[in-house]
């Protein structure tokens, strides 16, 4: 049992059980549930935006069979690796029902898999991946929910003077033996509010994308972004050395995801252009909005490729006349 409060937003002690069912000898846990919660949702909004991407709901169901297994070993693992010294035997390293996983090494783990089945059944990995971040950003979200009923990934204390006080998380610890209530950074909660903040933004922008891959970097931007800054708040986190692992790896995501989404924007940008000079040339006698408006028309009417030239086309045309 785990006691909180948010006095700042009127919410006084609420006393929380980690055990949502528990039926003989067997526990569900809350975390379980968000987890899984967070999980489905994710596999929802895959499958709503497949069919922009054109990857069919067996492909989506290949994925996640493979990925949500894997994924799960792979944050066991990760967390495990990070914290060695606390894991002395087989049977210690698999009772993940004692807790001790990792976001990262979920991540890597699917995203791994993923590109192995989209490898085999030939799926563009820009597509799929563009298709499943907003989705992890769902799971990550609600699954942070988890940590809140099991009263762990908080922050240090909140000063009275900061701004964050406000929404001061109240609780007693449980590693500590008396009832005093201590006021912490409610962490997971700036963690949930992070990733909702950045799957709206993302899907606002979904539609307009310039290039398979940008919804996956702006993921990956935005959430190491985020993770870098409040992973110092907490007190809970893994190291290696004197280096808080999650802050590293989040600095780390920001900075190549910024770079790559940046580098790849302007290159699309200039294909964008160049593009549009070749259908003015090719249409001389239409504005530059109505020259594109009739390639797009004789792509879609002549059956011709996106990839060819106009002036290829025109050619083409002429040719076929004679």
């Amino acid at each position: 049992m785990v006691t909180v409060s948010f006095p700042g937003i009127g919410i006084d002690n609420i006393t929380l059980n980690p055990v949502a069912i528990s039926i003989g000898n067997l526990e569900i846990r809350w975390y379980a549930i968000f987890i899984m919660t967070g999980i489905i949702l994710a596999g929802l909004y895959c499958v709503y935006r497949s069919k922009q991407e054109g990857i069919s709901f067996d492909d989506i169901l290949d994925m996640a069979i493979f990925a949500i297994p894997f994924g799960i070993v792979g944050a066991r693992l990760y967390y495990v690796a990070m914290s060695a010294s606390h894991y002395h035997s087989f049977m210690d390293v698999i009772a993940i029902w004692n807790g001790g996983i990792a976001i990262y090494g979920a991540i890597i783990a699917g995203a791994i898999t993923i590109a192995v089945v989209c490898k085999v059944k030939k799926i563009h990995y820009g597509k799929a991946f563009d298709m499943l971040a907003p989705g992890v950003m769902i799971a990550q979200a609600i699954g942070r929910w988890g940590n809140f009923f099991n009263g762990e990934a908080y922050g240090a204390k909140v000063p009275e003077d900061s701004i964050f006080y406000f929404i001061r998380m109240g609780l007693v610890p449980n590693i500590e033996s008396s009832k005093v209530m201590h006021y912490f950074h409610p962490t997971f909660l700036y963690e949930s509010v992070w990733n909702v903040v950045g799957f709206i933004i993302i899907n606002l922008i979904y539609k307009k994308k310039k290039f398979d891959g940008q919804i996956l970097l702006m993921y990956i931007s935005w959430y190491g972004f985020g993770r870098m800054l409040i992973e110092g708040l907490r007190t809970d986190s893994l190291y290696l050395g004197e280096f808080r692992i999650s802050q590293v790896v989040g600095f780390v995501c920001f900075v190549v995801g910024t770079a790559l989404l940046i580098y790849n924007l302007v290159k699309a940008r200039r294909a964008e252009l160049t593009k549009n000079v070749e259908y003015q040339t090719a249409y001389p006698k239409f504005s530059h909005g109505e020259a594109t408006a009739q390639r797009l028309k004789d792509i879609e009417e002549r059956g011709i490729s996106e990839d060819s030239s106009p002036e290829e086309d025109a050619e083409d045309q002429e040719e076929e006349g004679e």
